[in-house]
């Protein structure tokens, strides 16, 4: 699979240019339980404050931290990535178990 980025020259095909592939996706967290909803039943963040309301949790693969989706009102997943600099969270969602990149901005 070809991985391209727009150069900030142009925006036509021919000004794409090939990059790696994101490297946090494939090996961060490779060795958590494939079950990301175990431990990951509540935002950590919105629990913290008395908050109960939260859209979908996301579970962090660097350390487990558990935290809202950015549809949520506090966006405590997207906190914890800024405050650590833990680039992958997983859904910890039932059914799903797609990854997301926050350095390259990529699912996986």
């Amino acid at each position: 699979m070809a991985f391209f980025k727009r150069s900030s020259a142009g925006s036509s095909p021919t000004s794409e240019v090939p990059t790696a592939p994101c490297e946090h996706l494939g090996t961060i967290g490779a060795d958590v339980a494939e079950d990301p909803v175990a431990g990951a039943l509540e935002c950590a963040g919105c629990v913290a404050i008395g908050e109960h309301h939260w859209a979908h949790l996301r579970r962090c693969l660097s350390c487990g931290y558990t935290g809202c989706c950015d549809s949520s009102p506090r966006r405590h997943a997207t906190a914890h990535f800024e405050e650590t600099g833990h680039p992958v969270m997983r859904s910890a969602e039932p059914g799903e178990n797609w990854r997301w990149c926050y350095v390259d901005a990529l699912t996986g």
